[in-house]
């Protein structure tokens, strides 16, 4: 948390700001650098439950110190306990107050969400989704609300009649909301992307898209590719997009023997992600020490880990 803020934004916000920077402040945009939870969430997190209260320049820009980010940090660890933001200000002021009777709302949140999907009700599911990423970093919201969700819904498809159209449904939705968002963001953005590729023949995976996502939400280009490549292909689409790193997606076995003559010339970091590391855990294994800069992750969570630790995000 000692690196230097990006002030290049707040050349012409006025001597005040700059000379508050200068003071050690640190602007909106570098504390969310810094814990991840983005701006639109931090000023939700102020607004509605007055978690964070940041110093304002006549202007009304606002300005955080380091005891503001080991709050936000605390707070983190309060959500990812399963805490819901509207009961952590409490906690934030007598940590002793919590028991196990201090419930969150993730689950009567996944039951609103639950419903819409079997009601095919898009828009109370993307209302409530929506309510939700402006209240919580995409990281917690994965693991608290999506990544649960979808083991849920899952579990209810199994000989449901009607699965086929609420999978159909939800997952199509998923795939338009976060691609749309992707989309956004990389319209902002001017660095080098990381190619992700769906590479089982299964469409509309979930957790692809939110992996997708995650990695989105940290102002990383992301490229989607919702289809496998094939061999030669996914070297000269590497060389296009002059990417950064290259992610291929399966939630089904893998051809391994396929896989070396698949990353060839591909020069880049690689990370394979899904179920299919778990399939063929020791398999895979022993191929990143036979294939240069080949990494393994089990599901989008330590995917997005993974890349944040080895600087790829």
């Amino acid at each position: 948390m000692n690196s230097k803020p990006d002030t290049s934004a707040s050349e012409d916000l006025g001597a005040d700001f700059k000379k508050a920077l200068d003071e050690g402040w640190l602007p909106i945009r570098e504390v969310a650098r810094q814990t991840g939870v983005n701006a639109i969430t931090l000023r939700a997190w102020e607004r509605r439950y007055g978690l964070i209260v940041p110093q304002r320049t006549p202007k009304g820009h606002r300005l955080f110190s380091a005891e503001h980010v080991q709050r936000i940090l605390t707070i983190l660890t309060w959500l990812n306990r399963g805490v819901a933001v509207s009961q952590v200000k409490q906690l934030l002021d007598t940590p002793q107050a919590f028991t196990e009777s201090v419930e969150n709302d993730w689950q009567l949140l996944r039951n609103t969400l639950l419903q819409a999907v079997t009601q095919l009700a898009e828009r109370p599911l993307d209302d409530s989704v929506n309510q939700a990423m402006a209240l919580y970093p995409p990281r917690t919201l994965c693991e608290q609300l999506l990544m649960p969700l979808l083991t849920e819904l899952e579990q209810r498809w199994q000989g449901q009649f009607g699965a086929q159209m609420e999978r159909v449904f939800f997952y199509s939705w998923l795939r338009s909301k976060f691609g749309a968002r992707i989309y956004h963001n990389n319209r902002q953005l001017r660095a080098a992307p990381l190619l992700l590729i769906n590479h089982s023949d299964l469409p509309l995976e979930p957790h692809l898209w939110i992996t997708a996502w995650l990695i989105s939400s940290t102002d990383c280009p992301v490229e989607v590719f919702d289809w496998p490549l094939p061999a030669g292909e996914l070297a000269l689409a590497v060389e296009h997009l002059q990417a950064r790193g290259v992610l291929l997606y399966s939630s089904k076995a893998m051809n391994l023997a396929q896989l070396p003559k698949l990353l060839n010339g591909v020069s880049c970091p690689k990370m394979i992600v899904g179920p299919t590391v778990c399939i063929h855990h020791a398999e895979l294994s022993v191929r990143t020490t036979e294939i240069a800069d080949l990494f393994l992750a089990e599901d989008p969570l330590a995917a997005h880990q993974d890349l944040v630790q080895r600087g790829l995000i």
